[in-house]
């Protein structure tokens, strides 16, 4: 699959053009930057806007073959001499980098940045830097250069991004650390899990409450009355989530999930997308016969097509809450196995049909 370049790369490369255009009143139609993982990028550089004291140009985001929601979105660099009250007048050349419209601003602690700065994180940071020192001392130049980047789409992109939930107000981020887009990147998500518990862990809280999707956050809302702002999505990632949960240092880890993601879990499966295992009716089978079921419930349940058509089974048969307590024990199994005594794991499981199908000993507690 096609690779892409990331925001950052795309900043980096359109203030690098601008800087050029700027200083040495040439236009510019194309730029090469190196991105941090050595791999060149050639980017075209439109909407080129030159004046005597400041230019603009933005290059667009291509985001290969992955599913970017900011492909297509042009990331704009108006680059400006600083004024004489400013370092202007400094031995080196320097770089002043803020954001303009469509690049969000930091609200809330625990990001790459601090409060008050512009979403753009360290590494962009050190690209846009890097490429426009170069272009300084190209031409000799010794003075400041300001660089403020700019995504007219970003206010919309927004929404459909973590931004809201993170505390980035106004837009998106200008993200990246390699400056090459995987496709279907795990590692963006992950990363992604990694920032909201960090952010949490920084707000004060000592345990972390997490759930792989919406519904299950509309679940804790409904039967816990719980603060939907303080828990984070995992997604698939129920091994890594642990795994994270542990390094910054919570004191508790809750977990809520639907029975038909969090079963597989009770098969010591920590990656719970379809693409990398399944066996949920195994699963359930198994917990069924170990809490009284016969063979023929055991087979029908492994014909069954979703978990809530095999609980009604069970229900009928009058074994659900054993069986569900069985697939507790077995996922808090796993669980603790996964964290490795480095901290205490709750977890509740629920069905649409049933609501709470069993829940561990410390949950209420947590949730206070």
């Amino acid at each position: 699959m096609r690779k892409g370049f990331t925001t950052g790369s795309c900043a980096a490369a359109a203030a690098k053009a601008a800087a050029y255009m700027l200083l040495s009143g040439k236009e510019k139609n194309r730029i090469e930057i190196e991105t941090p993982a050595g791999v060149m990028f050639d980017a075209e550089i439109v909407d080129v806007v030159r004046g005597v004291s400041q230019v603009s140009c933005a290059v667009i985001k291509d985001g290969g073959d992955d599913p970017d929601v900011t492909t297509g979105a042009h990331v704009v660099a108006v680059v400006s001499v600083a004024s004489q009250s400013s370092e202007a007048l400094a031995a080196e050349p320097a770089v002043e980098i803020d954001g303009g419209f469509g690049v969000g601003r930091v609200t809330l602690p625990g990001l790459d940045q601090p409060v008050g700065n512009a979403a753009i994180n360290s590494v962009p940071r050190f690209m846009i830097e890097k490429e426009v020192l170069e272009v300084c001392r190209l031409l000799d130049f010794n003075g400041v250069l300001k660089v403020e980047i700019s995504v007219p789409e970003g206010e919309e992109l927004a929404g459909h991004t973590f931004n809201p939930r993170l505390g980035i107000t106004g837009g998106i981020s200008i993200l990246g650390t390699t400056g090459i887009v995987e496709p279907m990147s795990a590692k963006a998500l992950i990363d992604t899990i990694y920032v909201e518990l960090k952010q949490k862990k920084e707000l004060g809280y000592t345990i972390a409450i997490v759930t792989p999707g919406n519904y299950g956050l509309k679940f804790m809302k409904e039967t816990y009355d719980y603060d939907l702002d303080k828990s984070v999505k995992c997604s698939n990632f129920i091994g890594e989530t642990v795994d994270m949960a542990c390094l910054l240092g919570f004191e508790k880890l809750l977990i809520t999930g639907h029975v038909g993601k969090l079963i597989k879990v009770a098969g010591g499966i920590m990656n719970t997308h379809s693409h990398e295992a399944d066996s949920r009716m195994e699963i359930l089978a198994a917990c069924a016969l170990k809490a009284g079921a016969d063979a023929k419930l055991a087979l029908k349940i492994l014909d069954c097509l979703n978990t809530e058509e095999a609980m009604k089974l069970v229900e009928e048969a009058g074994l659900l809450e054993s069986t569900m307590k069985i697939a507790l024990e077995k996922i808090l199994f796993y669980l603790d196995f996964r964290a490795q005594g480095r901290i205490k794991v709750e977890c509740v499981l629920y069905s649409n049909e049933f609501g709470i199908l069993a829940e561990s000993e410390g949950v209420k507690e947590c949730l206070k």
